[in-house]
């Protein structure tokens, strides 16, 4: 009997070490990454579903600045994104951070990175359970850590990453649903729905995998087919309610609004251009392939390798042997990684939704994507086991073995490298090349670390930046997050009388003219510059 208790403390030790790493990595790196160009609209959202709420609960909430002077709801232009995470941040900003708006971004990131750590272990889990060993949960675990962009916008991107966590979750709580279902789990799976579905309408798609694998639950497990029905219907009972709940903007007109946010995800009113392939292209008419080469081009070699390995073991067990495949527990999770993985790139394609900034619409399938990573590793070191001593088939899987760990060496160390740039990681283009083909620093993240290197060389009393294009936005974003000192010194002034323009890439690929100045100091990701500073 002492054998499973050391198993048992040895899962115990490595897991609460990998996670309270995680989270002391949290607490070490934040203040390392800028702020997205997105950030103070999102903040915005959040204090005007406030102040909504606060109108309608006037004669319990006190009266304070934090609740007055934003913008109606009912009229205000991004009404009809969901504020599932908005809404909370804005409530602790207004207790614990009114005065300090610095501390607020802060924090803000902070929690950020929070979700992140949830979202991890809710992949850890979900590997656990279908893997069969907590040692796989942590590879899982791993791979998703080791990604360079995830891991850097786990910080900063309030939606997406957000959203990618909670789908994670509720890819969890929807297995331990179909394993065992109860109207406890009916509920969690139901709440978790409806905050994913507040963070982006894409949740929807957590229902659709839900009804779709609860059928096929119903036919492989005739014992559970009444307490399956029972505790879909609660789910169903439950979730539209927690939907309107957690999103005010539906309080008044819940399924009229729902809809209507729905059609706005299908054809949203974003017109800007992007840069791909080497053009510029409206967001409005891009290649079908878009989302597929974005995440081919920035996801690690190895990791992609694994995937189409696990994808291949996937569809050959489900045509060599399909009734029997769907007649396993771990086919029918498998199958659920490939719809989860799959579905949505091809529903996008399907209703020509509008997307841009690369895949981030979609990192919410990158959670599947790593779990058929995984089962593309078990199935090769299953291959590698069955083949006998001193084979070719031994001697093949020891050279892939090292060269997958060569892999994910190499991407550890590109994480380590690039930070705190690791937005602008590719996989295997180097950088001058994917500077002809790719944006770079859409989100402007690298602002502050050039804010920081202008005021460090230049001990002028106000040194001034270029308002041109798009500087102003991100320049003003990123001075909140200096020091007070150096946030004195800053000035937005006409191109003409700056002394300093930063140039960002984003709607500007081509190296810069010699109008603009001349530069004095490039930020690169692996000889791939995301930001140059030019002297005027």
């Amino acid at each position: 009997m002492q054998q499973p208790k050391d198993w048992r403390t040895s899962r115990q030790v490595i897991t609460t070490l990998f996670f309270g790493g995680l989270l002391l990595l949290g607490l070490l790196l934040t203040r390392d990454y800028g702020m997205s160009w997105d950030e103070p609209a999102e903040r915005e959202a959040g204090f005007v579903s406030l102040q909504y709420v606060a109108q309608r609960l006037a004669s319990y909430v006190p009266q304070t600045p934090y609740l007055s002077g934003w913008p109606e709801l009912r009229t205000y232009r991004d009404a009809d994104h969901g504020v599932a995470f908005q809404l909370p941040l804005a409530v602790m900003e207004a207790i614990f951070a009114r005065y300090d708006l610095q501390g607020a971004y802060w924090l803000r990131h902070f929690l950020v990175f929070g979700t992140f750590i949830l979202g991890t272990w809710a992949v850890y889990r979900l590997a656990t359970n279908r893997f069969g060993s907590w040692k796989w949960g942590l590879v899982a675990a791993g791979m998703l850590v080791l990604s360079p962009r995830i891991f850097a916008e786990a910080f900063y991107n309030y939606k997406d990453l957000v959203f990618m966590n909670l789908f994670a979750l509720g890819g969890l709580t929807l297995t331990r649903l179909l394993r065992r279902p109860t109207t406890g789990r009916a509920v969690a799976h139901a709440l978790v729905t409806a905050l994913a579905t507040d963070v982006r309408i894409m949740g929807l798609l957590l229902p659709v995998l839900t009804v779709g694998f609860g059928a096929l639950e119903w036919w492989a497990r005739p014992v559970r087919r009444q307490a399956l029905m029972r505790t879909l219907a609660v789910y169903s009972a439950a979730t539209i309610p927690l939907v309107v709940l957690f999103w005010p903007y539906l309080w008044e007109a819940p399924l009229q609004r729902l809809w209507e946010c729905f059609g706005s995800f299908r054809r949203y009113r974003q017109t800007m251009r992007v840069f791909y392939l080497g053009q510029m292209e409206s967001c409005q008419r891009l290649p079908w392939h878009y989302l597929s080469v974005w995440l081919l081009v920035t996801t690690p070699v190895a990791y992609s390798l694994l995937f189409v390995g696990g994808a291949g073991v996937v569809l050959r067990e489900f045509f060599r042997q399909p009734l029997a495949m769907l007649g396993r527990v771990a086919g029918r999770r498998d199958l659920l990684f490939g719809a989860w993985c799959v579905g949505p790139l091809v529903l996008i394609v399907v209703i020509q939704s509008v997307v841009y900034d690369g895949w981030r619409h979609v990192y919410f399938i990158y959670p599947a994507f790593v779990l058929l990573a995984v089962r593309g590793l078990q199935a090769g070191v299953a291959a590698y086991q069955a083949a006998g001593p001193g084979s070719a088939g031994r001697r093949l899987g020891l050279v892939a073995g090292v060269l997958l760990a060569a892999g994910v060496a190499h991407t550890a160390v590109r994480q380590v490298a690039d930070h705190p740039h690791q937005y602008a990681y590719f996989s295997f283009l180097q950088g001058p090349l994917a500077g002809q083909l790719f944006e770079r620093d859409y989100w402007g993240i690298s602002t502050v670390q050039g804010l920081s290197w202008v005021l460090a060389h230049d001990q002028r009393a106000a040194v001034t930046f270029s308002d041109t294009l798009y500087c102003k936005d991100f320049i003003g974003n990123n001075t909140l997050l200096l020091p007070a000192a150096d946030r004195a010194r800053v000035r937005l002034v006409p191109h003409h009388r700056a002394q300093y323009f930063f140039g960002m890439y984003r709607w500007h690929p081509a190296p810069y003219e010699e109008t603009y100045g001349t530069p004095i100091h490039n930020i690169k990701v692996n000889g791939l510059p995301v930001l140059t500073v030019f002297r005027r």
